[in-house]
């Protein structure tokens, strides 16, 4: 075998400890943005190539530069486990912060701590969300297989807005599907009845990403 292995004798995940002379700033002391222990000790961080060995504040407040105008909202009634996988995704796209609608307490494992990046806010019912979000001026766009939604490969999501996602299983509750200004289903054209709520939130999330990052309408 080859390169770095972990206890299990599984690829390590990362980098070791900074090789040779550590880096200097004009001033010749170590960046601010980076991380003494990390480079010590080597980061094994699930994150870019770009932020290793940075500090978690630095990375979070680069982030904060260039954060996308969508939110994620998912509701949160029973500790869906595909919870994580929503938040972890809306990190890969840099959602301007996701948002827990329900329960606070929500099962983080398939997020891999990349909630620790993002912005996190708390709602204990749909009602509240609708609140902050008209305060916000930002509509909620729901996401169900439901009669009556409308097709996401043919609609213009707003620039600016809230992406609501359900639970895996019953989807949307009617409170959340009234509040939401428009709900949107993903064309499918096999057997099952729907799909994975981690999955469905992908796609919307990149369906945002290719109408308003690479201008590709629908």
């Amino acid at each position: 075998m080859t390169g770095a292995r972990d206890g299990r004798g599984q690829p390590e995940v990362g980098v070791g400890p900074w090789e040779g002379p550590w880096p200097v700033d004009e001033h010749g002391e170590l960046p601010s943005y980076l991380d003494p222990d990390l480079l010590r000790e080597g980061d094994r961080r699930n994150v870019v190539d770009r932020y290793r060995y940075w500090r978690h504040e630095a990375i979070v407040a680069d982030l904060d530069t260039r954060r996308h105008p969508f939110h994620v909202a998912v509701e949160n009634w029973g500790h869906d486990f595909n919870i994580g996988s929503v938040i972890r995704t809306a990190n890969a796209f840099n959602a301007a912060a996701f948002h827990i609608v329900g329960r606070r307490r929500w099962n983080r494992r398939g997020a891999m701590v990349t909630d620790r990046y993002q912005h996190e806010v708390h709602h204990p019912t749909v009602a509240d969300l609708a609140a902050w979000a008209r305060r916000e001026g930002l509509p909620l766009i729901g996401f169900d297989n439901v009669p009556g939604a409308e097709p996401l490969e043919t609609t213009r999501l707003p620039r600016a807005c809230v992406l609501v996602f359900g639970q895996e299983g019953p989807g949307l509750t009617p409170e959340a599907l009234a509040a939401c200004e428009t709900v949107l289903e993903i064309t499918q054209f096999g057997s099952t009845r729907s799909i994975n709520a981690g999955a469905a939130a992908a796609i919307a999330m990149h369906s945002w990403i290719r109408q308003h990052v690479f201008h590709q309408l629908p």
